[in-house]
């Protein structure tokens, strides 16, 4: 059996994609159970976050348990299949679990570092473990993962190079603030009550808000987490929980709103974030760069009348702007710019030559013809070349500079919201909303792609890869330790059945002589046994060591049931061992 995992996460997918592969609890147990019943699998865990989704199987087919992994992802999340495959990627054995332990450390997150992700870890392990799903090779990947992550966040500084979601979403809403400064004595609120939801109550309780309020569905869990808040000794905010049906109300009140629920639709529409915009500003929420009297006037459609009716700016022959124009405008046909086609058609080369400096500047320059420059025949080719070029492109060339476009200021915001769930809780046209500032995960995507890298990532790196070689060579030493027990005790019923043989020869031999023989028998075994059995587990450990089970199961002539008994019993073994916290 081999270790497969097939996903989708951040790095290789859009948010959009993600957002509509995105796996609730109940889909995520169906898919455990199902990829279990699937002929490829033997074990599976879904490793399941706000931006990645992952199914790792322990599988004895390549091709099929790729095929069959992709499918069964496709068919929970919903995602037709076709376009799900461009953005999957699959790792292998060695590669499959160095990938794991990237996450682990938070190599592979959003924000570089982020210790979250363990925490997330060990809910997909103790899922598994709850369905039966998670044999030996995976609870032992999985604890393992979960020590090299503490191990990177104890013996590095990994956490200086990144940290939470939620604290680096509140660093954006602060624009580059400092967030203790710029959240003090603000208003909160909280929508959910799940682990995210939790860590951003608390992190706005540390940063120093005045005021939080918990909304949920369950109103139960969001006094509890509204209790926790009021009654923690390192914050001194003011906690209360609400229905949902009270957030419209509450984010009138509201300086800043986090999301993250499991709904599967908006929890926070446009016209519900304008609306508090507005309660609180006093004026609407428009796009910017749009007066609200221009956006009302556009539903009705007379500023788009205005706008038809208005001439074009230099249009006709008494623009303002026409001044000192080299062109006899009266020839020009109404309607038309002085720039234009029409205006240039028939005059020769050195009127042309000052029409375009007046079009570039605003001024006749008087250029005489110079001496031996060629004439009318000249001209008629230069002008018989622009009109082609008219022809072609659609328009005579104009050496005018674009006249700047000035920027309109964004208002500053009243209301800041922190959307953190998958799929997203706000509306996406938040983003154009004047008067709010929207974080979402896509926001937080693009803000983090650029973000620095500390030395302390390389140190990382270096552990990780240590470990995914120790863990190699334990798991090819576990493979051939059934072999060994096998082979162990095949030879503990030869020295069995010679001791009957000689208590059958030697009637009369008295229980201590049959003793110390039998114990001098076992130890001639276990001498001869030892070298090769602990030489075979090293050479088993190393890359390419394999075959040496195979090896030792033909010479010694070991029957293969009896060695996948021994393997069935260990794994027993081993995951009742592991099932509980880690």
């Amino acid at each position: 059996m081999s270790l497969l995992v097939v996903g989708l996460s951040h790095r290789s997918a859009p948010v959009s994609v993600l957002e509509r592969a995105s796996l609730n609890a109940d889909a995520q147990l169906k898919l455990l159970q199902d990829t279990v019943a699937a002929e490829p699998a033997a074990e599976a865990a879904v490793l399941a976050t706000c931006n990645r989704i992952e199914l790792y199987a322990d599988v004895d087919k390549f091709h099929a348990g790729v095929a069959e992994l992709s499918t069964l992802l496709a068919q929970h999340s919903g995602v037709g299949l076709e376009e799900l495959t461009p953005h999957l990627y699959v790792h292998y054995e060695d590669r499959a679990v160095h990938h794991l332990f990237s996450v682990a450390c938070g190599l592979d997150s959003m924000v570089v570092g982020e210790g979250q992700i363990l925490g997330q870890i060990k809910d997909s392990l103790a899922r598994a473990q709850d369905l039966h799903t998670a044999g030996r090779l995976l609870n032992d990947l999985f604890q393992q993962a979960l020590r090299v992550g503490k191990r990177a966040h104890s013996e590095t500084g990994i956490d200086r190079a990144g940290q939470s979601l939620v604290t680096f979403g509140l660093e954006q809403l602060s624009a580059g603030a400092d967030v203790q400064r710029w959240a003090r004595g603000k208003k909160a609120l909280v929508i959910g009550a799940g682990s995210m939801s939790s860590l951003a109550a608390a992190t706005l309780a540390r940063s120093g808000v005045a005021e939080i309020v918990v909304a949920n569905r369950t109103f139960e869990r969001a006094e509890r987490l509204a209790q926790i808040l009021s009654e923690g000794d390192d914050t001194d905010v003011l906690a209360r929980a609400v229905p949902m049906d009270s957030v419209p109300v509450e984010l009138t009140r509201a300086d800043v709103a986090v999301s993250c629920t499991g709904a599967t639709g908006l929890v926070l529409t446009a016209d519900a974030v304008a609306a508090a915009v507005e309660g609180r500003a006093g004026a609407p929420a428009v796009e910017p760069g749009v007066e609200p009297a221009a956006a009302g006037q556009s539903a009705g459609g007379s500023t788009v009348r205005a706008a038809a009716e208005t001439p074009l700016p230099g249009a006709g022959t008494a623009a303002g702007g026409d001044e000192n124009c080299p062109l006899d405008l009266s020839s020009v046909p109404s309607g038309f710019s002085v720039v234009g086609e029409a205006a240039v058609a028939g005059m020769d080369a050195a009127t042309l030559e000052q029409h375009g400096a007046w079009a570039a500047g605003g001024t006749v320059v008087d250029r005489p013809r110079e001496t031996g420059r060629p004439g009318p025949e000249a001209d008629a080719e230069l002008i018989g070349a622009l009109a082609a070029t008219a022809t072609r492109v659609g328009r005579v060339p104009e050496r005018r500079r674009p006249e700047p476009v000035a920027e309109v200021p964004r208002p500053e915001p009243v209301l800041f919201l922190l959307d953190l769930a998958m799929p997203r809780d706000v509306d996406a046209a938040v983003h154009r909303l004047a008067g709010a500032r929207l974080v979402d995960i896509e926001s937080l995507a693009d803000a983090s792609a650029d973000a620095p890298m500390a030395a302390d990532v390389d140190m990382v790196r270096r552990i990780v890869a240590d470990e995914v070689a120790a863990f190699g060579a334990a798991q090819r030493a576990a493979r051939i330790t059934p072999t060994v027990v096998a082979l162990r005790s095949m030879a503990a019923e030869v020295v069995a059945g010679e001791i009957a043989r000689l208590e059958g020869r030697l009637p009369g031999l008295d229980d201590k002589h049959r003793a110390e023989i039998t114990q001098t028998v076992k130890r001639v075994v276990d001498k001869l046994l030892h070298a090769p059995t602990v030489r075979v587990k090293q050479l088993a450990a190393e890359p390419g060591g394999a075959g040496y089970a195979d090896a030792l199961r033909t010479l010694f002539d070991l029957d293969q049931e009896t060695v996948a008994s021994v393997s069935r019993a260990g794994n027993s073994t081993t995951t009742e061992k592991n099932r509980g916290p880690a």
